[in-house]
């Protein structure tokens, strides 16, 4: 199941969120062949439409996806007959994606859209709730019938809607279902944590989370595999199932990074009401050549983004502490500052005098979730309520509504 938090917005009686859910589909051979050609249908009305709206607005002309939509119902029976034999939805919803793509480039939020490859881009179409219906662990799609879930969907609400996507040889329905919100119970505890390569996240508490590195562990089979690939003739069969290769073992990685992400952010938000993180420049960090690869493994932008959804649906709060912040630095117990640390210390000691843990030698990594922590509750006003240098995070001072 992956784990988002959208549009929440106020109900009539109460709040209301949509979830999604995703299932893995088990199509017969006929079937996948026409989900592949409502892929095909949705992807070929997008690159119409984008060249339509580019030619329109060089001229000068205002498009709209109303517009564009209409121009394609009126010559679609005679130039593109073939598009009436899939859903409807797989040449209706291109118009208003690309409507809302270029609302959000225009809004200078995004990029400005651009044409789909039916080799490099990703299958998929889009379903409304009138257009769907599930029962048990099925799915209809006009024009195509019944089409077999892995599971049944775990949410009880209102369908809003589903995307029906491909990922290297297997089809996936995502659902979106708009639910209730559940009664968040506000949390009396605080935690920081502090991310990294060698170790994926220290908790202020001592708690560590191995960094797994799939893809550095899968990195040879992964080179053999493209090595076959290339080796392949270009348009042979022999090319295909050396590209789904590929393609199976990427997605290996993505679930097994996925699996971890999840389960940690779903402990750490159920247990912890307040969540401290550095607030890192992602971005820059993978232009680093040398460690580029093994940032986007570890995935921390991932990990952020859900630690946000999550701790919002739950009730709690994530406190970013500024990037420029020397967490690893700093002494949690008296704040004295090591100027001289590089990254081959991984042992931190105070030389302060005056600091009760003078000399003492504590791992980097949680000496700076502990300042993450105290910074984090600084800069929501609790830091006189924050933790003492013994590590333990169950503070009873903190307020109850500090989640």
């Amino acid at each position: 199941m992956l784990y988002t938090q959208a549009n929440m917005r106020e109900g009539k009686e109460q709040n209301h969120m949509i979830r999604a859910h995703k299932i893995r589909l088990h199509p017969t051979p006929e079937q996948a062949n026409s989900l592949a050609r409502a892929a095909g249908v949705a992807r070929f009305v997008w690159n119409w439409a984008l060249a339509e709206w580019n030619r329109q607005y060089e001229a000068g002309e205002k498009p709209t996806a109303l517009k564009l939509k209409k121009q394609f119902n009126q010559i679609r029976r005679e130039h593109f007959p073939w598009t009436w034999d899939v859903t409807k939805n797989a040449s209706d919803q291109p118009f208003l994606d690309l409507g809302k793509a270029f609302t959000a480039f225009f809004a200078g939020k995004a990029r400005p859209p651009k044409y789909k490859s039916k080799k490099r881009g990703k299958p998929s179409f889009y379903l409304a709730n009138d257009q769907l219906a599930l029962r048990d662990h099925r799915l209809w799609v006009p024009k195509l019938g019944w089409v077999n879930m892995a599971e049944n969907l775990r949410f009880h609400g209102k369908v809003m809607g589903a995307r029906i996507t491909k990922t290297a040889q297997w089809w996936f329905v995502s659902i979106q279902v708009e639910m209730p919100d559940c009664i968040s119970v506000k949390k009396r505890t605080a935690v920081g944590i502090d991310v990294g390569l060698n170790r994926l996240v220290t908790l202020s508490t001592g708690e560590q989370v191995e960094n797994q590195a799939f893809l550095k562990t899968a990195l040879k089979k992964l080179r053999q595999a493209n090595k076959r690939l290339h080796r392949r003739k270009l348009g042979s069969k022999n090319r295909e199932k050396a590209c789904r290769q590929v393609a199976r073992l990427h997605y290996r990685i993505t679930c097994l990074r996925q699996d971890v992400l999840q389960k940690f952010t779903t402990r750490l938000t159920e247990s912890y009401g307040i969540i401290g993180v550095e607030d890192l420049h992602l971005r820059g960090l993978l232009k680093n050549r040398r460690l580029a690869r093994s940032f986007a493994d570890a995935s921390l932008g991932t990990l952020r983004e859900l630690l946000e959804a999550k701790a919002a649906h739950r009730g709690g709060v994530v406190i970013k502490v500024g990037r420029f912040f020397p967490s690893s630095k700093t002494c949690h117990s008296c704040g004295w500052t090591w100027e001289a640390m590089t990254l081959k210390d991984r042992l931190f000691v105070c030389q302060n005098p005056a600091c009760p843990y003078e000399q003492f030698e504590q791992d980097r990594d949680h000496n700076a979730g502990q300042n993450v922590l105290r910074e984090a509750l600084r800069l929501i006003g609790l830091v006189d309520q924050a933790v003492s240098g013994t590590g333990s995070d169950e503070d009873a001072n903190l307020p109850a509504d500090a989640g």
